[in-house]
């Protein structure tokens, strides 16, 4: 891209200014990011260890916190507990990836703004559709938590598809 300078303000790259504001998308992101990350964090170390203190009927109702938990109070075959651990563990590295792109995401990181992306927004499309639209769990944290997601990738996207043209 061919730049020159009119009244000293080079043409063809984006001003002060506006890389300004789009640093502030780029760090509101990754503020988001940092808070989802560790509510992944969290939520996936409650829920392995839930399993692995046998006690699976706590960590079903953690996620589905709609439900009465004492509807949820039966004997689980060990299968089911090693699924939902499962579940736990993809909740930790999927907070923990999430929150280390956030540092990066700060920096204006293509790659971590991507990666972010996938992996924090998928899991919540996923959680969209099979608890929040099945109504098992409640505004808060959980669809919270989606908002949050939603808003930390529109608003990297923003910043780096601005930042591109």
């Amino acid at each position: 891209m061919d730049s020159s300078s009119v009244n000293g303000i080079l043409v063809g790259y984006p001003n002060t200014s506006s890389m300004k504001n789009l640093s502030i998308f780029l760090k509101t992101a990754a503020i988001l990011w940092i808070i989802w990350g560790l509510v992944h964090i969290f939520a996936g170390a409650m829920t392995m260890k839930g399993v692995l203190t046998d006690d699976i009927a706590a960590s079903i109702s953690g996620i589905a916190d709609a439900i009465e938990p004492e509807t949820l109070e039966m004997d689980y075959p060990k299968a089911a507990g090693a699924i939902i651990g499962q579940h736990g563990f993809n909740l930790f590295w999927i907070g923990l990836v999430t929150f280390i792109c956030a540092f990066y995401i700060w920096k204006g990181n293509k790659n971590a703004i991507f990666l972010a992306a996938i992996t924090g927004g998928l899991a919540d499309l996923g959680y969209f559709l099979f608890l929040d639209l099945g109504g098992y769990v409640k505004f808060m944290p959980g669809t919270v938590m989606t908002l949050v997601s939603s808003l930390a990738i529109i608003t990297s996207f923003y910043a780096h598809f601005k930042k591109t043209k």
